[in-house]
């Protein structure tokens, strides 16, 4: 009876998840959605350790209570452009709990108190797990550590590195090989198969630091996304371990979303999954400071004063969000901007790289929190045929994703790269504190345009003052 509820309560967990991702699809619909997911896991959970009678309903409670009141300091704290570090720190976390729970399993085995029995599937099981989950957490502490800061954001490298990485996967390879041979023999002959667990789990450890360490850390993002499918796989393989079919589900859904997610990334940057891994794109050179003006090239200075009277007489505008807009938190001030704009009758619409803010959908989120219509949200494809018909184009903090380079320069890193043609607008107005190249290090020829004009201000205080001007006038 114990194992149809059981049964059934995983079924409804399933049902639950693919709803939830179905409804995230749509920003309309995204945080229902991520509520039914939230409950497709925790129904799964208190099933599992409640039915199983493995814990009581007072742990399952103060469990729960204490759980949930982690994460919700988190979610409030947390600012929305630290959250692909946040991520990374969850993808850690998750790769750990799934190698420990195989490492458990394993330890039951040892000492006889395991459900079932040490074959050759517990064996590829378990040692995949311990092996996947492994590189996940230790991939991701590194992950966290350059979008943080307190890792150089620089590819780190030095002499032998790709021979102690492949040197590494041989011998995670070989500790499997010995799991898996001695699979038959266990537990009559158990200490072979515990050295090669440990042997394994170590070279895990290294290979996670020796694979994410020489990614820059403009391409952190897109590893992040990698690793997220990483520990989706690593729970989904702990669930065979298990035999737990909602372990098993949902880690299947978060790896096939993680990759999703990854190739949607590599494709927005025009470049390969294995480029990015092996290319050492961006660093910390790119993410502060500048250069000065280059030689041979002028600057078109403007104010908040004249931006206001640019966009006051034009018919139509289009904002294009970056990460500066997220790091100066100046979204309600943007919809400040454009509500004054259209109510004297000026077109705003808002154009949205798939990689702006370096996680898709991060625009889309900050803009929603500050009631911008959905509806006024563009994709790039759907923005970019407008841009010749636009009279002024406000770029608020982004860099790379408006760099001609991208589309003109053969020698150019970035070239290939889809990105937005605000170069192509009758003016472009860029919101910046200096002319520092972006997070990919690549100097944008935007800023010396002559259509260009550059406001160096933070973009909180630039937005408003735009906005603030934009009043006057019309009380004047």
């Amino acid at each position: 009876m114990k194992t149809a509820i059981i049964d059934l309560t995983y079924l409804l967990s399933a049902v639950l998840f693919i709803f939830g991702l179905k409804r995230m699809q749509s920003p309309v619909t995204a945080r229902s959605g991520n509520v039914l997911a939230s409950l497709g896991m925790l129904v799964a959970v208190v099933a599992t350790l409640f039915l199983k009678e493995i814990l009581s309903w007072p742990m399952i409670i103060a469990g729960v209570v204490i759980g949930g009141g982690i994460g919700l300091v988190l979610a409030r704290k947390v600012e929305m452009t630290a959250m692909p570090e946040l991520v990374a720190v969850f993808n850690g976390f998750g790769g750990l709990a799934s190698a420990l729970v195989s490492g458990a399993e394993l330890s039951q085995h040892i000492a006889g108190t395991a459900s079932s029995t040490f074959g050759l599937v517990s064996a590829i099981t378990i040692s995949l797990s311990i092996l996947i989950g492994t590189v996940t957490f230790s991939g991701s502490i590194v992950a966290n550590g350059k979008l943080s800061g307190w890792i150089t954001g620089s590819p780190i490298s030095f002499p032998g590195l790709r021979v102690l990485t492949v040197l590494l996967l041989i011998g995670a390879g070989g500790a499997m090989g010995v799991m898996i041979a001695m699979a038959d023999a266990f537990p009559e002959l158990a200490a072979p198969t515990i050295q090669a667990a440990a042997g394994l789990g170590a070279s895990a450890l290294l290979l996670g630091i020796l694979l994410v360490i020489p990614i820059g850390g403009a391409d952190m993002p897109v590893v992040v996304s990698l690793l997220n499918s990483y520990s989706g796989l690593a729970a989904a393989t702990t669930g065979f371990v298990l035999n737990n079919t909602a372990l098993i589900v949902s880690g299947t859904l978060v790896g096939a979303a993680g990759m999703i997610l990854t190739v949607i990334m590599c494709d927005a940057m025009n470049r390969s999954l294995a480029n990015v891994i092996l290319g050492g794109f961006g660093g910390d050179d790119g993410a502060v400071g500048g250069p000065d003006v280059p030689e041979g090239k002028t600057v078109n200075e403007t104010s908040p004063d004249d931006t206001a009277i640019l966009a006051s007489y034009a018919e139509k505008v289009v904002i294009v969000p970056g990460y500066g807009l997220a790091v100066a938190q100046a979204q309600h001030e943007v919809r400040e901007m454009a509500d004054q704009l259209e109510a004297q009758g000026v077109e705003v619409k808002y154009a949205i790289h798939p990689v702006a803010g370096r996680m898709p959908g991060h625009m889309n989120v900050l803009l929603a929190e500050a009631n911008v219509s959905y509806e006024k949200l563009y994709e790039m494809d759907e923005i970019n045929p407008e841009f010749p018909t636009t009279d002024l184009a406000i770029v608020v903090g982004a860099n790379d994703v408006v760099n001609p380079a991208a589309r003109e320069d053969e020698g150019s890193p970035i070239y290939g790269m889809p990105i937005l043609n605000v170069d192509e607008a009758e003016t472009v107005v860029v919101i910046k504190r200096s002319l520092s190249p972006g997070y990919s290090g690549v100097p944008n020829n935007l800023f010396y345009a002559d259509n260009t004009k550059m406001l160096f201000s933070d973009a909180k205080e630039a937005v408003a003052g735009i906005t603030e001007s934009i009043k006057e006038m019309q009380e004047a």
